[in-house]
């Protein structure tokens, strides 16, 4: 018989909860009540909300990061490919989702930011990461000559993923994709120069 992993059912059910509502109107009774645990359980696995709330960080930035290692680190397209791939993938999600969950790293980075220094330093930490990820496709397109020189893969990957969290953070405002996809759009014509 396999053994339930309460913890990681916590976190999995805690992370949905999150992503619908926010961190701060999630009660713990109700991922308790929603995981099926009981009530004076919880300490035994977190010893604070607080530490619940990086473990659910951590899970989704987990997860979030498999998701980019594939499109992002998929060799069999060329590094710009991969990027637009990534995006479009998104897009259809937030799509898919009617446009109500968007980024939880985004919104709790909207949420916490000013409230809670060690999720500020922990979003920022997730972020830089990503940002990473985007300037290392960004690179290896400028060594293959898909994209110029005097781009900064730096600067230009920080701008990407902040576009992309605005134009996400619009899509949920606006109950629409289409912030996501003009962004999408004018990235890949105007600043990367691609059609």
């Amino acid at each position: 018989m396999k053994k339930k992993d309460t913890r990681g059912e916590i976190i999995r059910i805690g992370t949905e909860m999150i992503a619908r509502q926010g961190y701060n109107a999630t009660g713990i009774d109700a991922v308790l009540k929603e995981a099926g645990v009981p009530k004076g359980s919880f300490y035994h696995y977190f010893r604070s909300k607080e530490e619940f709330g990086l473990a659910v960080i951590d899970h989704f930035a987990e997860r979030f990061e498999q998701r980019m290692e594939e499109f992002l680190g998929n060799e069999n397209l060329a590094p710009l490919a991969r990027i637009r791939d990534f995006f479009e993938s998104g897009l259809t999600r937030v799509t898919q989702n009617q446009c109500t969950k968007g980024c939880l790293i985004g919104n709790l980075g909207q949420e916490l930011a000013d409230l809670n220094e060690r999720f500020r330093a922990r979003l920022d930490e997730i972020f830089g990461m990503w940002r990473e990820r985007f300037a290392a496709c960004l690179r290896e397109a400028q060594s293959r000559g898909e994209l110029s020189d005097a781009v900064d893969p730096a600067v230009t990957a920080g701008f990407i993923l902040s576009g992309w969290e605005g134009a996400i953070l619009r899509a949920k405002v606006m109950k629409s994709p289409q912030p996501m996809r003009d962004f999408v759009d004018l990235l890949f014509s105007a600043i990367l120069g691609q059609k």
